[in-house]
């Protein structure tokens, strides 16, 4: 970005003529100033001062952006300088050199503590995956011990959820992807109990809907692979019954299982919908259980964001308003508002302009203040790995502006961001020192 920005010969104002409304750029590396951004419009004295301090000059400016000019004019900008050195490897400190000493490095503090935290969420997020890859294969030959290992999972998410505030949900990196298959139910089963304390759910209520999420597709493992990964679109009649019989094989199968009733009518109604429209057995809202009302407004956001012909697939922010405006009859309208509520209205995952122009993907979102979740900068003046992380809730001066399509990015800004094929949750708690 900051290249972008050079190339434009903006024109320049004197440090001393700094002043609110003034759209500026800073054209030092991200390191050596406090600001989160290299280019953003002044808001408060306190910036002008923040920026005056750094000692340089002056600054470039955009007249187009600003919502005043500086009173001496337009100083004519000046041949374009060379790039700016290289930044460096995620990690390093910048070399020393003769510029004045870098002002407190509280951004770099705040990326590399996000950074480590994810990296964390990523083995927990492989492990749960790890615990669903096992199910097609041990559930059946060694139920009690792939149960147990599913119970232990849902008490974590119960543990989250319910009993600490500051539970962030994720997008999980392409890196973590790779058995899409499996990741179906984590999504619905993450997802669900995130929506468990706003609906006023009991522990116990939410360890059955976490177990009734997973295990909400076990019926097909009775469907061929060849119906599996059609794509549905070109279903035969047959074959879109023989795909619809999943829910009763599942019912079967966890009777055999040894599953409890509320478990088995999540597997068995997570397909039905509010206004009699789903199936196996057409059920209006007072006749489905409200675990499986969950399960099924959840289990058909993530196949709209995940199908099986990804050329279909919405974003999640295109997923959520889709089913607000025109399917809304079709699910418990107050899970659903529950759902928005918690995701925000640009779920993570979702590739946003921001109110100074930047463009971001969400990363992560408190479902406690979803409208201030943590963005990825694309700054192509960063190598990726060292992207600059914003946390809305934090940098309050600046909002998310509106939604865009992938499709619509340049290519080096599409290849940078990087925007998920598969969109795949997980989350961290905040959890005690010492608690699984």
């Amino acid at each position: 970005m900051a290249q972008e920005q050079r190339s434009v010969n903006h024109p320049y104002v004197a440090a001393a003529e700094l002043r609110p409304g003034l759209y500026i750029f800073i054209d030092l590396p991200w390191f050596r100033h406090p600001f989160t951004l290299n280019s953003f419009k002044i808001t408060t004295a306190a910036q002008v001062r923040e920026l005056q301090a750094l000692g340089e000059p002056r600054f470039r400016y955009d007249p187009a952006r600003s919502d005043t000019l500086p009173e001496s004019g337009i100083t004519a900008p000046e041949a374009v300088p060379d790039a700016p050195p290289a930044p460096p490897e995620a990690g390093q400190l910048p070399p020393e050199t003769g510029l004045p000493k870098p002002v407190p490095q509280d951004p770099i503090r705040r990326l590399a503590e996000y950074r480590q935290r994810i990296e964390q969420v990523d083995k927990a997020f492989l492990k749960a995956a790890g615990i669903l890859r096992n199910l097609n294969r041990n559930l059946l030959q060694r139920p009690g011990e792939t149960l147990q290992e599913m119970g232990r999972l849902v008490e974590q998410m119960v543990l989250a959820f319910l009993e600490y505030p500051e539970v962030t949900l994720h997008v999980m990196g392409e890196k973590c992807g790779g058995d899409e298959a499996y990741f179906h139910g984590l999504n619905v089963s993450v997802l669900s109990m995130m929506l468990t304390r706003g609906l006023d759910f009991s522990p116990e209520q939410a360890r059955i809907l976490g177990l009734g999420a997973l295990l909400h597709d076990i019926g097909l493992m009775e469907v061929p692979d060849r119906v599996l990964k059609k794509n549905p679109a070109e279903y035969t009649r047959p074959e879109r019954e023989l795909r619809a019989l999943h829910c009763e094989y599942g019912l079967k199968l966890g009777k055999e299982l040894g599953l409890g009733q509320e478990v088995l009518a999540i597997i068995f109604q997570h397909h039905e919908m509010a206004d009699g429209s789903g199936y196996p057995h057409g059920l209006k809202l007072e006749r489905i259980t409200l675990p499986a009302r969950v399960v099924s407004l959840v289990n058909f956001y993530d196949n709209l964001c995940n199908p099986v012909d990804l050329n279909q697939a919405m974003t999640p922010h295109e997923a959520l308003s889709f089913m607000f405006a025109q399917r809304r009859s079709k699910f418990d309208a107050n899970i659903l508002q529950q759902m928005i509520r918690c995701l925000g209205v640009y779920p993570p995952g979702s590739i946003v302009t921001l109110s100074n122009e930047a463009i971001a993907m969400v990363m992560s979102v408190n479902p406690a203040k979803p409208l201030r979740p943590c963005v990825m900068l694309y700054d192509e003046s960063l190598p990726r790995e060292a992207a600059p992380i914003l946390d809305l809730e934090q940098d309050t001066d600046i909002n998310i502006k509106k939604a865009i399509r992938p499709a619509m990015l340049p290519p080096r800004t599409y290849a940078y961001l990087s925007p998920r094929k598969h969109v795949t949750y997980f989350f961290d708690g905040n959890a005690p020192a010492g608690s699984e």
